[in-house]
């Protein structure tokens, strides 16, 4: 653990009024005196559920990854919701970093796999790694909590001691996430790495720049789908 694990960063902008009023509000019910543990698992719980999961709205453009884009946006996928945690985490003094992962996803609906050129591979899947009670742990906040009971899937908790990661199985006890690689933690986001290596797997129109407000599908779309998915398969 370093000074930089605590560094604001043009993506971890935790000065920005709409991070400082997000973490205010996330913090309102385990009050200023409240420990890192507590802080921690508090901002995990706003950013898993305040900003919405949402894989069809990937926008290529550096500035919609900034922590404070993400909350005036109030949805995001896996990396700019690790993000914002990370900031949120630094902006309480707790040290933290952002990860990235490639993660399999076995329940992964048709038109998703459709738009990521027929993988199921999620390739740089974020999470966040934070600094607490002389640990590092790492947390992921992507599913939303109605996401999680729309698709049946176990939704993600955390403690602020355990690594709170993806769940292998879900709630009918079908393969759900699987980790085939870890590359580690960065004091920053490594975007242009993950431009690199979307660039390389997946169909360039998954990479086309969106205006923030439209998409070809939405969250409620994409969960929906998921549903109707589950429900078909029994």
């Amino acid at each position: 653990m370093t000074a930089s694990h605590l560094n604001a960063t043009t993506f971890f902008d935790f000065n920005s009024e709409h991070v400082r009023g997000f973490v205010d509000r996330a913090l309102a019910t385990v009050g200023t005196q409240a420990s890192n543990r507590e802080k921690a698992v508090a901002l995990f719980y706003a950013v898993r559920d305040q900003v919405r999961y949402d894989p069809y709205r990937i926008s290529m453009s550096p500035g919609a990854f900034a922590a404070s884009s993400v909350v005036e946006a109030g949805y995001g996928w896996c990396v700019p919701k690790a993000v914002l945690l990370t900031a949120c985490a630094r902006s309480v003094g707790i040290p933290a970093t952002i990860g990235l992962a490639d993660v399999k996803n076995h329940l992964n609906t048709a038109k998703l796999r459709e738009a990521m050129g027929g993988t199921d591979v999620f390739y740089d899947h974020g999470y966040s790694a934070l600094w607490i009670d002389e640990r590092w742990v790492k947390a992921v906040p992507a599913f939303n909590i109605e996401l999680c009971e729309r698709f049946g899937v176990l939704p993600t908790e955390f403690d602020g001691a355990s690594d709170a990661l993806y769940q292998p199985y879900n709630s009918h006890k079908q393969l759900h996430m699987e980790y085939i690689a870890d590359h580690g933690t960065f004091d920053d986001l490594p975007l242009q790495r993950i431009f690199e290596d979307f660039a390389k797997h997946y169909p360039a129109s998954l990479m086309t720049p969106q205006p923030a407000a439209t998409g070809s599908m939405s969250s409620a779309d994409f969960a929906a789908d998921g549903q109707r998915e589950r429900e078909l398969k029994g």
